[in-house]
């Protein structure tokens, strides 16, 4: 998920906690030991996740977290099923021929045995093609003792499970870059080139990016301009391009990476108007249903009962909000109302929230090996990836830029978007030498649907989603 940021204990009471976050924890299962990596923090803060010092030998079940954490937490088969998922592989809609790219600093020096591992596990297919690439320059040596390539071995680790698991026919192409991508421009520059490489070798039908930079950590529109080249080409080239939008709610880190705005922000490239936003729903199971609210974990008296070292309430949540670079493209023209005259974000949402969590891979360096539990928008980005290669080849083709459909469908209540009718994304916080504690007003779903600025056009159900998504009349 976007920026590398790790800190111990003594940090998170400081309010440095990651925009898109992760929380790693053991489950209380007979066949499933918990172990702590020696020397490791608690908890730790990392690329866009926040994940506990501690991994076990098997993925939690759903009741194994609720009984022994107070929050729930789901196994890929259950993301697949609450999205409608096996009913398009048992047509054979499994994203065969197309490809996922997936973007993100360092990479992870296990990932391609880790997946095997998972994929084991499970039951899972290996993907056709699996391909690591480094367009951008020669990747520095892993180094365990260095936070930043664990937070990002972390975050490839989420990313590439993830949209294997949702999209198991597709080809997997990690894009890996070698200078760590966090606030401002720093990173960027990599980024534009690795993705420009894809574009120009049509290696790709849909690129993935569970990263980002507050805007105003930029110095102006001119600073980021040049940034957008990548975008610009994907457009061009019909290829669809995705963005996290964030994981703290109305607020975002300022330039030391440390402290939050204490006024609504949002970030970039999830609001850059030729990329689609994905937001963060908390999926909630009762009855074997699946229903999806705002993810918003700021409040949540289970999650912070049960971390008692987090200084609660913690500022967790779906980012979203108005653009300060981009006015409102003509595809949000029907949402004005929410939206005014400026871009807002995200446009769609899927599965992000921390109780809620799901279940990754890693026996990287830096951390014990084993299974943890993740949760962010960095979650949402790979999932909402592997659905639009699902549409992508049922159209038999890339889809490019998906927000005209995307809005166009929301406004004629197409029945494969699921509207988002409670929750916000308001978060507090404490922050400042005086720890003054600071509240940012957010945004809410209304309980007659549409358009937010925290799920945005909601989430979906894929059997009837992938056939609206690709102009194809489902059969």
């Amino acid at each position: 998920m976007r920026k590398a940021r790790i800190a111990a204990l003594a940090a998170v009471a400081a309010g440095a906690l990651a925009v898109w976050l992760a929380a790693a924890v053991a489950p209380a299962a007979p066949a499933a030991s918990a172990t702590r990596a020696a020397g490791l923090p608690r908890v730790t803060i990392e690329p866009g996740i926040i994940r506990l010092g501690m991994t076990s030998s098997g993925p939690s079940t759903t009741a194994q977290c609720e009984r022994a954490y107070n929050i729930a937490c789901y196994q890929p088969g259950q993301i697949r099923t609450a999205y409608g998922l096996p009913a398009l592989y048992a047509k054979g809609i499994t994203g065969k021929g197309m490809t996922i790219a997936i973007v993100d600093s360092f990479g992870s020096p296990t990932i391609q045995k880790d997946l095997a591992t998972f994929d084991k596990e499970l039951g899972y297919p290996a993907p056709p093609s699996f391909r690591i690439i480094t367009p951008a320059g020669v990747i520095p040596k892993y180094d365990p003792d260095n936070s930043d390539m664990v937070g990002w071995a972390s975050e490839t680790t989420l990313d590439v499970e993830y949209a294997h698991a949702l999209a198991p026919g597709a080809n997997i192409l990690l894009v890996e870059t070698p200078v760590s991508e966090t606030e401002g421009v720093t990173g960027f520059p990599q980024i534009v080139k690795a993705e420009e490489y894809v574009l120009n070798r049509n290696l790709a039908d849909v690129i993935s990016q569970s990263f980002g930079a507050t805007e105003q950590t930029f110095t102006n529109y001119a600073q980021l301009s040049p940034l957008r080249a990548a975008y610009i080409e994907a457009d061009a080239r019909h290829v669809t391009v995705l963005a996290a939008s964030g994981d703290a709610g109305a607020t975002d880190f300022q330039q030391n990476q440390t402290t939050y705005y204490t006024r609504a922000v949002t970030s970039w490239p999830d609001s850059d108007p030729l990329v689609t936003g994905v937001g963060g729903t908390q999926l909630k199971l009762s009855g074997g249903k699946y229903t999806s609210v705002v993810w918003n974990d700021t409040y949540s008296k289970a999650w912070n009962e049960y971390w008692d070292f987090l200084p609660g309430p913690s500022p967790f949540a779906s980012g979203g909000g108005k653009s300060e670079f981009f006015s409102r493209p003509a595809y949000q023209n029907g949402v004005q109302s929410v939206t005014g005259a400026r871009r807002g974000v995200p446009d769609i949402a899927m599965s992000a929230a921390c109780n809620g969590s799901v279940s990754i891979y890693s026996t990287f360096g830096g951390q014990a090996p084993g299974w943890s539990l993740i949760c962010g928008t960095s979650e949402a980005t790979p999932e909402f990836a592997a659905v639009v290669a699902l549409a992508d080849q049922v159209a038999g083709h890339s889809l490019g830029l998906l927000n005209p459909t995307l809005y166009a469908l929301a406004a004629a209540h197409a029945p494969g978007i699921v509207p988002v009718t409670s929750g916000n994304n308001s978060v507090s916080f404490y922050q400042g030498a005086a720890n003054k504690l600071y509240t940012v007003k957010g945004y809410a779903a209304t309980a007659k649907g549409g358009y937010n600025l925290a799920t945005g056009v909601g989430t979906i159900y894929a059997p009837d989603f992938v056939y609206e998504l690709a102009g194809v009349s489902a059969p």
